[in-house]
């Protein structure tokens, strides 16, 4: 029988959520088959089976945190499923690591938390059986070993069990996951690193027909800024202390869900058009509530654009995402009374409230893509 331990998913990334699982126990896989899908922090990943055989055990249910190096499948090989010799010796050598390389430097170990003869004397939790992550784990979020009902192999307590016992001890206390996780350190990196100020301004929809798609009129006029003023469309690494300009609009769209956060990105915003637009907005949308959305719909904006005011809220501070420089902020559309030849008359106006980091950016580029932006939707 061979185990199937949590891969290194190729992204640097220490821990996944389970998403779903695609095969139960005592179901037939083969080599490569998808066995089942989870959420890193940036993006859902389909993991396949490293080889043939019958499921004896699976480990960890869909909403779990689980750490590279857990235990997920155990696999009883069959000769019939597995093939060829040639083809065994393959899936040995491969067993386990799918995409990359499963990571051992991911948990922090204590080789003096092992002990031979009796001159250490162990406490209760340490004679408990758990995984060397679970123990991190239970300390950073206080959980006592002793409490812990294991679910692996044995009794072998595993991440997954710590996390249920700190809802058993807090109700109604959430561990976050996948989007909200990752929102969790981009807000924190951006807070610690990015010199951010708001500039912000109302543009008159005056001129809007009652038919307008809002966020396609938002898309094509953040392009036109971006073109008007490329500084505000630009990528800023301050440790090598360079500015990259770009040529090309990709800009990511921010889109709530009730799994969190999510920032697909519209690549080469440029070449299209409202329908192109509306279609895009459309199908990843639907992605997004599927948990269907992959790891490159996720990358390399150069500029993202909030319409927070679909839900609530008139200005904001929007958060850069670095190595972004700028973010724009669409707030909720208001009237406003203004004098037209001397009588008072009420028009639309949208607020807008667009961050910048002031490290990479004047404030008088900013002014100007901000005008620009103004102009394009008053059109």
């Amino acid at each position: 029988m061979k185990t199937f331990l949590l891969p290194d998913l190729g992204e640097g990334l220490a821990e996944s959520e389970i998403v779903e699982w695609h095969i139960n126990v005592g179901d037939s896989v083969e080599l490569d088959q998808v066995v089942l899908t989870v959420e890193t922090a940036k993006a859902v990943v389909e993991v396949p089976a490293p080889y043939s055989g019958v499921v004896v055990s699976r480990h960890g249910e869909a909403g779990d945190v689980i750490n590279i190096g857990a235990l997920l499948l155990e696999i009883e090989e069959q000769p019939e499923l597995v093939g060829s010799t040639a083809t065994q010796q393959n899936q040995k050598s491969d067993a386990a690591t799918v995409v990359g390389n499963v990571s051992h430097t991911t948990h922090q170990v204590d080789v003096d938390d092992f002990w031979i003869g009796s001159t250490h004397n162990p406490t209760n939790e340490e004679l408990v059986t758990a995984l060397p992550s679970a123990r991190l784990l239970a300390k950073k979020l206080g959980v006592d070993l002793n409490t812990v009902d294991g679910s692996g192999a044995n009794g072998m307590i595993t991440d997954a069990d710590i996390y249920t016992e700190v809802r058993k001890q807090s109700p109604g206390t959430e561990v976050l996951k996948g989007a909200r996780r990752t929102m969790v350190s981009t807000m924190s990196d951006s807070h610690h690193n990015v010199a951010a100020v708001t500039i912000t301004e109302e543009a008159s929809l005056a001129n809007w027909s009652s038919s307008e798609d809002i966020s396609g009129r938002l898309i094509k006029a953040v392009v036109y800024a971006c073109q008007q003023e490329p500084a505000m469309n630009a990528w800023f690494d301050a440790e090598t202390m360079t500015r990259c300009v770009h040529s090309r609009v990709n800009i990511g769209i921010a889109v709530d869900s009730s799994h969190g956060l999510y920032v697909p990105v519209l690549k080469h915003a440029e070449t299209f058009n409202n329908d192109d637009i509306r279609n895009w907005l459309n199908e990843t949308v639907k992605g997004i509530r599927e948990r269907k959305i992959g790891r490159e719909s996720l990358q390399n904006a150069t500029i993202t654009l909030s319409n927070f005011g679909a839900i609530a809220g008139i200005f904001a501070t929007p958060v850069v995402s670095p190595p972004q420089v700028a973010i724009v902020g669409a707030g909720r559309i208001i009237e406003r009374v203004v004098m037209d030849n001397g009588n008072p008359i009420t028009i639309k106006v949208m607020p807008l409230s667009i961050t910048f980091d002031h490290r990479a950016c004047t404030g008088g580029e900013a002014a100007r893509f901000t005008k620009k932006l103004v102009e394009h939707l008053q059109r």
